[in-house]
C-alpha cells in the first residue's frame, strides 16, 4: 500500500512539472510573460543566483526533474505489475492503430492528437509573435529596408523560433538510460520515429529562416556585409549559417535512401550534432539555449553513461552459424543482470569498426540463462557480413589458432515489466529475422510456468504465425522446440503456423524440418584468463542520482564562473529606484563583455559537470566490476552442454502447421484465432517488414471491438504492438 501511494504521488508530481513546463512555452510569446519575465530577471541579477540561474531552473530543470522522478517511478511500478491483466477501456482505443498508410506509417489516436496539438502550438506561437511584431514595426535605418522587406525579415525570424521549439523536443525520443518516453510505455526503438518527425520539421523551419534572411540581405545589397559578420553582441549570423549547413548535412545523410544503403555515412555524419549545438548556442544566445538545454543536457549525460556502461569490453564465448546466414552470438552475462522479453542491446566490435554500434534483439531469457545472453544477427550488410566472415574464418582454422573477438555491449533496454503476460491470449506475427524478439517471449514462458507463484499469470493460448522465404529459417525456432511439444503440464497452449513463400511442398513434418534446418556449425573461441561479464545499465535509482548530481554541479559552476568572469554592473554609489536605472544595470554587462562570453561559460560549466558526474559513475562502475569477474571455464562448459541439449530435442508436436508456396491470408488467420478465443482480450505483436506491420494493424483496427462500447455482445479487444528491430 505504501509503494502504491508513492507511485501515485510520483505520477502526480510528473504531471504537474510537465504541465508547468508546457505552460511556459504557451505563455512565452505573450506580452504579459515578457513583462513579468524581464522583471524577474532584473530582480535575479542582484542575487547570487543571477538571471542565468533563474533561466536554468525555470526553463531547463523541470524536464530533468521529470526524467529523474520517472526513473524512480519505473522502478517502483515494475514491482506491482506482474499479475495485472490488460483492462478494457474506451480510452484504450486511442492507443491502437487509427491510420495505416505506407506514406506516414501506422498512427494511433494518441499520436494523431499529439501531432495536432503540437501543430496548434506552433501556429499559436507564430501568430502571437508576428502579430505583435507587425503592430510595432518601424523601418531599420541601419539596413534601409522597405516595409515589405522588414515584414518578411520578421516572418523569417519567427520561423527560427518554430525551429527552436522542435529542437527543444528533438533529443528526448532517443534517450536510452534516461528515457523520458519509457514513462509513457514507449520504448526507444519505437520512439525514434518521433525524433525523425521533429528533425524534419526543424530543418524545414530553419531552412526557411536562413534562406529568407539571406534573401532580404541580397535584395537590399547588404549580403556581403552581413553574411560573414561575427558580432560582438546580439545574434552572430555566421554561427547561424554554420548551424544550418551542418543541420542540412545531418538531415540529408539520414534519409532512408542513404541510411539503409550507406549506414556508415549516416552514422558518422550524425556525430556532427556537437558542432550543430555549439554554433546554435553562439547564434541564438544563452537565453534561447536554456529553452532547448533540457534535451541537450539529458542526451549528453545519457551518452556519457552509455559509454561508461560499455566499459570494459568482453568477448564472444561462442557462435552458431545457421544455413540461412544467420549468426547466433553467445555473450557472458552477470547473474544479477535481469531483462524482460523483447529487449534489445547495442553491440560494437572494434575489430570491424571502432565507432559503429548496431542494435539487436535478445533471444535468450535472463530467468533461464543466468550466465549468458544470446542475440541473432542476420548477415546481409557490410558490418554483419564482416562479422560472419570473421567467424567463418575462425571455424576453418585450428582450435589452437582461434582468436577471441572483443565486443562492447550497451544495454539491454526493454519494457519495465512482463507486459505480454497481461493479455488473455497472444497472437504473434513474424517475418524472417523478425522472429528474434518472439524467441525471447517463448523462452520466458517455461521459466514463468515453473515459478509456481500466483503473481505470474500466462496467456491461455499463444499462436505464432511465421512467414519466411526459405525453409532454412525454420531452424531458428529449434531453441524453442521444447515449448512446441505442448506437454499437458504446460499452462498455455502454443500453436505454430509456418508459411514458406518461395518453396514448394517437401512432404516433411515440422519436427523433421527443424532437425534438418538446425544443422548448424558451432564455434567455441579459445579464451585465456578471466573475462568481464555484461552488467547492463546502472540501477534506476543511481541513474536518477547521477542526473541530480550533474544538474547541481552545472548550476554551481555556472554561478561561480559568471561572478568571476562577467562584471556585475552594480553601482555602488546608491540604490536606483527608477526604471531607467534598472535598465542601465541590465545592459551594463552586455556593454562590458561580448555576448559569446556567457555562451562559453555555459559550455565550460557543462563540461565540468559531466566530468564530475563521470568520476562518480566510474567509481560506481568499478565497485560493481571488482568482485564480479566471470569464471571462464564454468561458462564455457555450461554453454557447451546447452548447445548439445538443443541439438537432441524430442519430436515436435504434429498439430503445428507448415504451408508452402504462398503468403498467409492474415484476415482468415485472424478470424480463426478470434473464433477460438471468443470475447477475450488479445495482444497482437508483429515483427517484420513494414508492409506486414501495416496489414496486421489494419486487421486489428477492423476486428477489434474496443470502439463498440454500447454493443451488448462481448467483442474481442485486440491490442496492437509493432516491434522494431532495425533503426
Amino acid at each position: 500500500m505504501g509503494k502504491a501511494a508513492v507511485v501515485i504521488l510520483l505520477k502526480v508530481l510528473m504531471i504537474l512539472l510537465s504541465t508547468a513546463w508546457l505552460s511556459l512555452w504557451l505563455l512565452k510569446p505573450t506580452n504579459l510573460w515578457t513583462r513579468k519575465w524581464k522583471a524577474a530577471e532584473s530582480s535575479a541579477r542582484n542575487t547570487v543566483f543571477g538571471y542565468y540561474g533563474l533561466d536554468f531552473t525555470v526553463y531547463t530543470f523541470p524536464v530533468i526533474a521529470v526524467a529523474m522522478i520517472g526513473l524512480v517511478y519505473l522502478k517502483l511500478q515494475s514491482w506491482g505489475q506482474r499479475n495485472s491483466r490488460q483492462i478494457r477501456s474506451s480510452t484504450a482505443a486511442f492507443s491502437n492503430p487509427l491510420v495505416t498508410s505506407s506514406l506516414v506509417g501506422i498512427l494511433s489516436g494518441v499520436e494523431i492528437l499529439s501531432v495536432f496539438l503540437f501543430i496548434l502550438f506552433l501556429a499559436w506561437t507564430f501568430y502571437t509573435r508576428i502579430s505583435h511584431d507587425f503592430t510595432k514595426l518601424t523601418p531599420m535605418e541601419s539596413l534601409k529596408l522597405d516595409l515589405w522587406q522588414l515584414k518578411f525579415l520578421r516572418v523569417a525570424t519567427r520561423f527560427g523560433l518554430l525551429a527552436e521549439a522542435c529542437l527543444a523536443l528533438l533529443l528526448l525520443p532517443i534517450l536510452r538510460e534516461l528515457a523520458v518516453f519509457r514513462i509513457l510505455g514507449i520504448q526507444f526503438e519505437a520512439s525514434v520515429r518521433y525524433h525523425i518527425w521533429l528533425g524534419t520539421a526543424m530543418i524545414c523551419f530553419a531552412t526557411f529562416h536562413g534562406a529568407s534572411t539571406l534573401f532580404i540581405w541580397g535584395v537590399s545589397h547588404y549580403i556581403q556585409d552581413e553574411i560573414t559578420k561575427w558580432q560582438r553582441t546580439g545574434r552572430i549570423y555566421l554561427a547561424g549559417e554554420i548551424t544550418l549547413v551542418v543541420g542540412l548535412v545531418m538531415w540529408i545523410t539520414s534519409l532512408p535512401q542513404i541510411r539503409r544503403k550507406r549506414f556508415e555515412i549516416f552514422y558518422y555524419m550524425h556525430h556532427l550534432y556537437i558542432i550543430f549545438l555549439v554554433f546554435f548556442l553562439l547564434h541564438a544566445g544563452d537565453r534561447h539555449f536554456y529553452m532547448i538545454f533540457a534535451g541537450v543536457f539529458l542526451f549528453c549525460l545519457d551518452k556519457l553513461l552509455r559509454i561508461l556502461q560499455s566499459w570494459p569490453q568482453t568477448h564472444i564465448l561462442s557462435a552458431r552459424l545457421y544455413p540461412c546466414k544467420v549468426v547466433e552470438l553467445i555473450l557472458p552475462k552477470d547473474t544479477g543482470l535481469k531483462y524482460t522479453p523483447t529487449s534489445i542491446t547495442f553491440m560494437k566490435i572494434p575489430s570491424i569498426s571502432r565507432f559503429q554500434w548496431h542494435s539487436f534483439s535478445i533471444t535468450s531469457s535472463s530467468t533461464i540463462d543466468h550466465h549468458t545472453m544470446s542475440v541473432l544477427v542476420k548477415c546481409d550488410g557490410r558490418w554483419t557480413t564482416s562479422l560472419y566472415d570473421n567467424i567463418r574464418a575462425q571455424l576453418d582454422s585450428d582450435a589452437d589458432k582461434m582468436k577471441p573477438i572483443p565486443v562492447a555491449i550497451e544495454g539491454p533496454y526493454g519494457p519495465s515489466s512482463l507486459t505480454f503476460l497481461r493479455y488473455d491470449n497472444l497472437l504473434l506475427v513474424a517475418g524472417g529475422i523478425g522472429i528474434t524478439p518472439f524467441l525471447s517471449i517463448l523462452h520466458e514462458i517455461p521459466a514463468t510456468q515453473g515459478n509456481g507463484s500466483s503473481r505470474y499469470r500466462l496467456p491461455s493460448r499463444i499462436q505464432l504465425i511465421y512467414v519466411v522465404k526459405k525453409s532454412q529459417y525454420i531452424g531458428l525456432l529449434q531453441s524453442a522446440s521444447s515449448l512446441l511439444q505442448n506437454h499437458p503440464s504446460n499452462k498455455c497452449h502454443l500453436k505454430l503456423k509456418v508459411f514458406v513463400t518461395q518453396e514448394k511442398q517437401c512432404g516433411a513434418t515440422l519436427g523433421e524440418m527443424l532437425n534438418e534446418a538446425s544443422q548448424v556449425q558451432s564455434v567455441h573461441f579459445g579464451l585465456k584468463g578471466p573475462i568481464y561479464a555484461i552488467h547492463g545499465p546502472q540501477s534506476l535509482y543511481w541513474t536518477a542520482a547521477l542526473a541530480g548530481i550533474a544538474s547541481i554541479t552545472f548550476l554551481v559552476f555556472l554561478i561561480c564562473f559568471n561572478h568571476i568572469f562577467v562584471p556585475s554592473g552594480k553601482n555602488t554609489s546608491g540604490h536606483h529606484s527608477s526604471k531607467q536605472a534598472v535598465s542601465s544595470k541590465m545592459k551594463a554587462p552586455k556593454e562590458k563583455s561580448p555576448s559569446w562570453v556567457a555562451d562559453i561559460l555555459i559550455i565550460s560549466s557543462f563540461i565540468i559537470s559531466l566530468a564530475c558526474t563521470s568520476l562518480v559513475a566510474i567509481v560506481l562502475r568499478w565497485r560493481r566490476l571488482k568482485k564480479e569477474e566471470v569464471p571462464l571455464v564454468s561458462l564455457k562448459e555450461e554453454k557447451v552442454q546447452q548447445l548439445s541439449s538443443i541439438e537432441t530435442k524430442g519430436v515436435v508436436e504434429e498439430e503445428h502447421e507448415v504451408h508452402f508456396g504462398g503468403r498467409p491470408n492474415l484476415k482468415d488467420e485472424f478470424s480463426k484465432f478470434l473464433n477460438e478465443t471468443n470475447g477475450s482480450d488479445i495482444g497482437v505483436l508483429v515483427s517484420g517488414p513494414e508492409t506486414m506491420k501495416e496489414t496486421v494493424a489494419s486487421l486489428c483496427q477492423q476486428k477489434s471491438g474496443c470502439f463498440q462500447i454500447g454493443n451488448k455482445e462481448k467483442k474481442p479487444y485486440l491490442s496492437f504492438h509493432a516491434l522494431t528491430f532495425t533503426l
